[in-house]
């Protein structure tokens, strides 16, 4: 057997014997272990199995020191609840992902067709509606940190694409500092052109994809602290 392997079966079964063990362990707190983004208990090798977007590894904040389960738990519910209403929003998309804390996070992507004219970074009316939903729900979570990046397909320069998938960006963030997001809340503002294709870029369908702007939504140093509080 491969040392990967082998290393992939014994993160399994730590983390069953730990499940199953804890005989205390409410239902709620199992849960969150598995699917809550669950901290250091279980151990960052379980983060690499729940699968992470290219970037998730690198979203998070810096705490220095490893999360508790029960930490997560609460994290994780947050992060559920946001995701829900996040949901709702015509044209957004909502996936689950782990941050570099290994606490669930999330990356809400919004189709650049529903934002902007094509080649274009100004946003169009319609969008103006959908993002000035997420400001609210954003303001609502003021302890989440976010992220945003500009993603593009392969047409055109690397140069012509980098400028346009930053001022998306860009564009996005303004808008939702005017709808009083806190602009201490936008930690990282990002161009990634072509570099992060989520579809194949040799057809139409696939370009459609990959022209986007996402939003990481993660716990901040305050709201680790703040859950870590109320876990004890």
């Amino acid at each position: 057997m491969k040392a990967k392997s082998m290393f992939t079966m014994a993160v399994i079964l730590t983390g069953a014997m730990l499940l199953s063990g804890c005989s205390s362990m409410s239902k709620a707190t199992k849960g969150g272990l598995i699917g809550g983004g669950a901290g250091a208990v279980i151990g960052a090798g379980v983060g690499a199995l729940i699968g992470k977007s290219p970037t998730s590894t690198a979203i998070g904040a810096a705490v220095g020191t490893a999360v508790g389960a029960t930490t997560g738990v609460i994290i994780g519910k947050k992060m559920d609840k946001a995701a829900e209403e996040a949901a709702r929003i015509e044209g957004a998309k909502v996936d689950s992902i782990t941050d570099a804390n290994n606490l669930k996070a999330l990356k809400v992507t919004f189709d650049s067709g529903i934002l902007f004219q094509t080649g274009k970074s100004t946003l169009n009316t319609a969008s103006k509606d959908a993002l000035s939903k997420f400001a609210t729900i954003l303001n609502n979570n003021a302890t989440m940190d976010i992220a945003i990046m500009g993603h593009t397909d392969n047409t055109g320069s690397l140069e012509v694409n980098q400028k346009l998938s930053l001022e998306r960006a860009q564009s996005v963030a303004d808008f939702l500092k005017s709808k009083n997001v806190a602009a201490t809340q936008i930690k990282e503002v990002s161009g990634k052109d072509f570099q992060m294709p989520v579809a194949d870029n040799s057809t139409a369908a696939g370009r459609e994809q990959n022209r986007r702007v996402e939003v990481y939504m993660y716990a901040s140093e305050k709201m680790i602290s703040d859950a870590e509080k109320e876990a004890k």
